[in-house]
């Protein structure tokens, strides 16, 4: 791991910020009458990976940490479904930044989290 001042020093949340603010210009462009479903959604899930990741910074013992980066992917793999339904209802392009990105944020959340556990298993 990194040696960081602040959860903003870390790759996997600059990646995941990046993410948000794609969500929000893409979600921008959905029908308004999606406004209390899809948009939302989407935006709170994109928003609990680097929430999430934010607090587990913070967390003092590795099993904390490992337990806020995991609600991390399970938002990020809630948003990749939000990818794809976007897609399916022609809301996007299929080769957008925004999937980019999730590919992105995902490995290297999944490395952190690797790396977390194996310090844990040491």
């Amino acid at each position: 791991m990194e040696k960081t001042n602040t959860f903003q020093d870390l790759i996997v949340w600059q990646k995941g910020h990046e993410f948000v603010l794609e969500v929000y210009k893409l979600t921008k462009q959905f029908p308004k009458e999606e406004i209390y479903g899809l948009t939302s959604q989407f935006r709170r899930a994109a928003i609990s990976i680097t929430a999430n990741i934010s607090e587990g910074y913070k967390r003092t013992s590795n099993k904390e940490k490992l337990r806020f980066y995991n609600i991390a992917q399970a938002s990020l793999e809630e948003c990749r479904y939000s990818l794809i339904l976007s897609n399916d209802l022609n809301y996007m392009n299929s080769n957008t930044q925004q999937i980019k990105l999730i590919e992105e944020v995902s490995k290297l959340l999944n490395g952190y989290c690797k790396s977390i556990l194996n310090s844990l298993n040491s």
